[in-house]
């Protein structure tokens, strides 16, 4: 009798920022049974015995096949974008896609299930409260912005799909995520725009971010330790937008922008700038709803992850002095806009 193989553990977008850090832990962890779903799976990759399958979340054959034999699930694969013209792709991916996923992982019987999704679906306000996972979801502002309505969505079609008894659903919110390794400008282009002189001013808000090997740490520990429904924000520090360009400035020698403005002035300026350059068909400098955002706070507690999934952050200046060595290497040149 022909043995049994070892149920695959499937990762949706596991070529991403944070999925290639979570499969290179679980590599070290010396986890043999990883399935990767995503359009190619890079050769170090295929070379270190994981299983590659091409196919898109999107396609209701592709998920049928690639949750077939899986014990768990980390479903991680997504689009982020802040152009008011990327909705209908992500809703697509972050609604439709996990919707399909769901149903694939009930029928194929796969008992965890792992979504990424967002802090922004948590904890977003515009007076600076420290918020935790029994806050209110702040659909009134999220909703201003098709990524993160797209995440809340998501959210919900995930909850609603895996309430039978014996399945597992565990929600994982990073905060922006840094660090090295952002080849496809995902999550950093925040610090790229500082660096590259392309941000006009500098936010009354504050934010949040982590590590992206840090988050992927917890989500590798979810798979034992992460209780069914529940939700984890994974955030490393709490610091106004000025505080933040203030190290980014220190750390990069690049010159912070100098002015900050009322929040309503910085919203209808940005909007007009980006407009002009759309009427002339021409890329903005920089996203109207990133300028935005920074009007905001997105500060919250992560003690519920460092109790229940062991969730720890190194030294906030390491993530940020690996982020500008990462991207002055790979995207600017060293020593440019210094």
């Amino acid at each position: 009798m022909a043995k049994k193989s070892e149920k695959k553990i499937l990762i949706t977008g596991g070529t991403g920022f944070l999925g290639a850090h979570l499969v290179r832990q679980f590599l070290d962890a010396g986890v043999k049974n990883l399935r990767v779903m995503a359009s190619s799976v890079p050769e170090w990759m295929t070379d270190a015995g994981v299983e590659p399958f091409a196919g898109s979340v999107t396609r209701r054959e592709d998920v049928a096949n690639a949750t077939k034999n899986c014990e768990a699930i980390y479903h991680l694969a997504g689009k982020v974008s802040f152009a008011y013209d990327g909705a209908a792709q992500m809703n697509r991916i972050h609604v439709e896609g996990t919707r399909l996923l769901c149903d694939a992982a009930k029928e194929n019987k796969v008992k965890n299930f792992i979504l990424a999704s967002s802090s922004g679906t948590s904890a977003i306000t515009d007076d600076g409260t420290i918020v935790d996972e029994t806050y209110p979801q702040p659909v009134e502002i999220l909703s201003k912005w098709a990524y993160y309505a797209s995440k809340y969505y998501q959210e919900k079609t995930a909850l609603r799909a895996f309430q039978d008894k014996g399945e597992r659903l565990v929600i994982l919110n990073p905060s922006l995520l840094l660090g090295s390794g952002d080849d496809r400008l995902s999550s950093t282009k925040i610090v790229l725009d500082f660096m590259a002189k392309k941000l006009p001013i500098t936010p009354t808000g504050g934010v949040n971010f982590v590590d992206a090997r840090d988050a992927a740490t917890a989500f590798l520990n979810a798979l034992d330790k992460g209780r069914h429904g529940e939700r984890y924000l994974l955030g490393a520090v709490n610091w106004s937008v000025q505080e933040f360009f203030g190290r980014l400035e220190r750390l990069s020698g690049v010159s912070a922008p100098v002015f900050s403005v009322p929040k309503s002035v910085a919203v209808f300026g940005s909007n007009l700038i980006s407009n002009l350059y759309k009427t002339f068909d021409k890329p903005a400098p920089f996203e109207a709803s990133e300028v935005e955002m920074g009007e905001y706070f997105w500060y919250f507690d992560s003690s519920k992850a460092e109790e229940e999934l062991d969730f720890t952050t190194r030294d906030p200046q390491e993530t940020l002095q690996d982020t500008i060595k990462y991207l002055r290497e790979n995207f600017l040149g060293d020593g440019v806009f210094v």
